[in-house]
């Protein structure tokens, strides 16, 4: 009897045994923030689903086939039924594509990332769109809102195509994509946050737009541990500028200092805005950093 052969990957961003467990996911929204579309999210507002909520009094104007007519006969007075609505939660991936994003596979990993986080959306009929953060003329590239199952290939095939390069400031691709981005629920930004610029402003324009934010800092190993010796210069892969460091040890320690302390403040701002901030290695896996690292924090479940 001949071996069964393998069945063909059907994308090159997660295995076929990962997408298995990544579809049975959700992600763990702290806020109910929806758009006004049906969807599986309940919201708390007065609706058309079929899960009940309450009653409240009968004011000109309502629709009659929500009175309900047994009360009626009984206390000779109309209230109406009031039922959860259920609504549609956006999920909404940045992908940084800029320079640095190159740099020991940072790119690669938050391409896969985003496409667990868009598969958890659209396995929970939530509406799912995709841009890539890169320098370029006119709009960003983006994948237009889709949902469903049958929307993964064009998932896939977006975020594979996305190819890194440019210097696009992270404030301004968010201004780019919330020009065109309707909806409420969440954005899941991916990206190393290597900017000089303060993302508090950014950031908060997301939270304003009823996105909760989601941030995953991608950092390459040795920029979270750097083994380095001798005297070196650094290149700016973004702004071309450049840095002549000797005495390693103590530029070392003074790196890390900095770096702990940039990471506390970016998780500062996502939590004064309602948001989140994980930093992951690009040298981890994908299923490393869902099972073990967003899973225990609660982000998805």
């Amino acid at each position: 009897m001949e071996p069964t052969a393998p069945k063909p990957r059907i994308t090159t961003l997660l295995s076929n045994e990962t997408l298995a467990q990544v579809e049975r996911m959700r992600i763990q929204s702290q806020r109910k923030l929806t758009s006004r579309m049906r969807g599986e999210h309940l919201s708390g507002k007065g609706g058309q689903s079929t899960e009940f909520s309450d009653f409240r009094d009968y004011v000109e104007g309502d629709d009659i086939k929500f009175v309900d007519w047994n009360i009626f006969s009984r206390l000779r007075r109309p209230y109406v039924k009031l039922f959860h609505h259920e609504e549609e939660q956006h999920v909404v991936l940045l992908v940084d594509a800029s320079n640095s994003m190159l740099f020991e596979d940072k790119l690669e990993l938050a391409k896969k990332l985003a496409a667990a986080f868009g598969v958890m959306g659209l396995f929970n009929v939530e509406r799912v769109s995709a841009y890539a953060l890169k320098e370029g003329d006119g709009p960003l590239a983006r994948l237009r809102p889709c949902t469903g199952r049958g929307s993964m290939p064009k998932l896939f095939g977006f975020l594979e195509s996305i190819e890194g390069g440019g210097n696009l400031p992270f404030e301004d691709g968010v201004e780019r994509v919330l020009r065109e981005h309707r909806g409420r629920g969440v954005v899941v930004v991916l990206s190393d946050f290597l900017t000089y610029a303060d993302l508090g402003p950014p950031l908060t324009r997301l939270a304003g737009a009823g996105l909760e934010v989601f941030g995953v800092q991608i950092l390459g190993p040795t920029e979270i541990d750097p083994e380095l010796d001798g005297d070196l210069r650094f290149i700016d892969s973004e702004g071309a500028g450049t840095l002549d460091v000797s005495a390693i040890g103590d530029t070392i320690r003074l790196y890390q200092e900095y770096r702990q302390r940039y990471q506390r403040r970016l998780e500062t701002l996502c939590r004064q805005r309602g948001g989140r901030l994980m930093t992951v290695s690009a040298g981890a896996s994908v299923e490393h950093i869902i099972y073990d690292g967003m899973r225990r924090k609660g982000w998805v479940r």
